[in-house]
């Protein structure tokens, strides 16, 4: 697991943007938009997620993960990230993901109960600013 500098956390903590999600499917890259939520405090990733995407973890759990910021079209900065993703089964940790990470962009916080919580160890980040 890598720790994320500190200018890239605070990029991926600035405001609720879309991640893209990219898991493995029959040696084949599928690539989802999601909600996402750094939490500094276990220095991972989480998403809330079901069906494809999440069976998809259950049998390769390296996934890649970005997130870019743009105004007006153009490109402000964005965050690339490579690392191994783990389902959470617990329901005590998944209610309080959901909570925050639905809240984050203005959903309510028990929205989708379906979702299952998954965290993302990030091993590599890139970032860049344009």
């Amino acid at each position: 697991m890598t720790e994320l500098p500190e200018d890239v956390a605070a990029l991926l903590t600035s405001e609720p943007l879309m991640a893209h999600l990219a898991t493995c499917v029959d040696s084949r890259p599928h690539v989802a938009p999601v909600w996402f939520a750094y939490d500094t405090g276990n220095e991972v990733i989480e998403v809330l997620t079901t069906g494809r995407k999440l069976a998809n973890i259950r049998e390769n759990p390296r996934v890649a993960l970005s997130v870019q910021k743009d105004i007006d079209g153009q490109a402000q900065w964005r965050v690339t990230m490579l690392g191994t993703a783990t389902v959470v089964d617990d329901d005590e940790a998944t209610r309080k993901s959901a909570q925050r990470i639905n809240q984050r962009y203005g959903a309510e916080g028990t929205a989708w109960p379906e979702n299952d919580l998954v965290r993302i160890s990030v091993g590599t980040a890139t970032v860049k600013e344009y």
